[in-house]
């Protein structure tokens, strides 16, 4: 038996991990049509990018970003509360500075408890105003925000350049793992070759 034909597991490797290679290449290249052997080649994403942004389109605008959500989160009350803070610091400002400035004959008769009264009034009302607010925000965003729209339009904008690098960007470890499968399943399908042929000697 010589000596090369124990090199089969590894040119075994060698050609599934070049066949991997080559197909996780053809994704993205060539990036326009070619003619080859009377056959057109062109990668897969810069021939399907219409396509693919449609489907990624759809995915985001139905399955992933839900207004019905959106509306629950921004009407929730724990998220309500968080802003009355910042709400509330206003209308003490505005009643006691701007409401002076603007009418001064009625803030020479609001002192510290009416302005402490009439904040109290405000900030109830304010909190039950709030979550109906919101909705109705979030109902008005439906309508003039068509976030597939945006996502197609956004994907299909992209050069077969960007797409690549954002997709190598977060798909690099898998496609990494893959290359060393292939070439490991190769390097064991080279060992069992020797195997059998050594067990039909």
């Amino acid at each position: 038996m010589r000596w090369w034909f124990y090199t089969i597991p590894v040119i075994s490797a060698f050609i599934h991990w070049l066949t991997i290679w080559m197909a996780l290449k053809l994704l993205f290249h060539p990036r326009k049509p070619r003619k080859i052997l009377g056959f057109t080649l062109q990668g897969v994403f810069p021939k399907r990018q219409p396509q693919i942004a449609e489907s990624l389109g759809r995915i985001v605008g139905q399955e992933l970003l839900s207004f019905t959500d959106i509306e629950s989160t921004i009407t929730h009350p724990e998220n309500v509360s968080k802003m009355l803070p910042l709400v509330e610091d206003h209308v003490d400002h505005f009643l006691r500075h701007k409401l002076k400035k603007s009418m001064p004959i009625v803030g020479m008769f609001i002192g510290d408890k009416t302005i402490e009264q009439l904040k109290s009034v405000f900030m109830q009302e304010l909190q039950e105003l709030f979550p109906v607010i919101m909705k109705n925000y979030a109902a008005h965003l439906k309508s003039d925000l068509d976030l597939e729209k945006i996502v197609v339009e956004k994907i299909t904008g992209f050069s077969s350049d960007k797409l690549e690098t954002m997709l190598n960007q977060i798909l690099t470890k898998e496609f990494r793992f893959v290359e060393v499968i292939g070439a490991a399943l190769g390097f064991l399908i080279g060992l069992l070759q020797i195997f059998l042929t050594l067990l039909a000697r």
